[in-house]
């Protein structure tokens, strides 16, 4: 079952989001248009330049799955992997599991990093793939390192998740809160990192916040929303999203261009 069939059953309860939203004039495509694309896209599958990853959300058991079957759909390579952290109750942990499976599906002789990866960061998986390719990660300085060449991020709460402020004893929940030690460390080992990145959302996203889904000084890839109610479930789903992803992947002409349009309502 899709991740948003259950907020399809939620809808009766929820706001209506029929509403009227701007159209972003650097990643300027219709659901529609992008859904025939990738319909097309799976009949004239490319092959990827490099393995790919997808890291699962926060408590999310079947996002990464999904996209990774999507992802050998539209490039006809079996070199996808999908990692996901339900029983992990910190980052260091989530970064741990992510390096091993990489290793054991791409094996890598370098004692310093992984075989050469792009990576799909779905939500808190976004956080993990920047964790897990930072030098000195958990205060272990030569530690075995992700190497990214591209990273993909949906709805990755890169400056803290809204809902994150909620009480929780759980570190890897605190982490995620807006001005945390953990996005702290990050940001600062950002300006060096040595891989691209690319943040998308869903107008509407409550439980990260639109502004948060991209690091300080930059704006994420924003679409309006789409048919499920729930923006951060949907991102996920968005055929928008799907086709820009997909097209980089392909090493074709990506549908959003930069610079990347603000955020609206400021």
């Amino acid at each position: 079952m899709p991740p948003c069939a259950a907020a399809f059953l939620l809808a009766p309860f929820l706001p209506a989001c029929c509403v009227l939203e701007p159209v972003n004039p650097s990643f300027a495509i219709g659901a529609g248009d992008a859904a025939r694309e990738l319909r097309a896209a799976r009949q004239a599958p490319r092959r990827l330049a490099r393995p790919v990853v997808v890291l699962g959300g926060y408590l999310d058991p079947m996002g990464a799955a999904w996209i990774a079957r999507e992802v050998r759909r539209l490039t006809g390579d079996e070199r996808v992997l999908a990692v996901h952290f339900p029983s992990c109750g910190t980052f260091d942990a989530c970064r741990d599991r992510l390096i091993a499976a990489v290793d054991r599906a791409f094996p890598s002789t370098d004692p310093s990093w992984t075989t050469e990866v792009d990576a799909i960061g779905v939500s808190m998986g976004g956080l993990v793939a920047r964790h897990a390719a930072m030098a000195g990660a958990g205060g272990r300085l030569g530690a075995r390192r992700l190497k990214l060449a591209r990273l993909f991020t949906m709805s990755t709460p890169h400056r803290g998740a809204a809902m994150a402020e909620l009480p929780c004893f759980l570190e890897l929940h605190r982490d995620m809160r807006p001005g945390s030690a953990f996005l702290a460390r990050l940001d600062a080992g950002y300006p060096s990192c040595e891989y691209e990145l690319f943040p998308y959302v869903q107008l509407g996203d409550r439980i990260v916040g639109v502004r948060n889904a991209a690091p300080p000084g930059e704006e994420p890839w924003w679409v309006p929303r789409g048919l499920c109610p729930l923006a951060h479930i949907a991102v996920v789903l968005d055929p928008r999203i799907q086709l820009d992803i997909a097209r980089r992947l392909r090493g074709e002409e990506p549908v959003a261009r930069e610079p990347r349009s603000p955020v609206p309502g400021r």
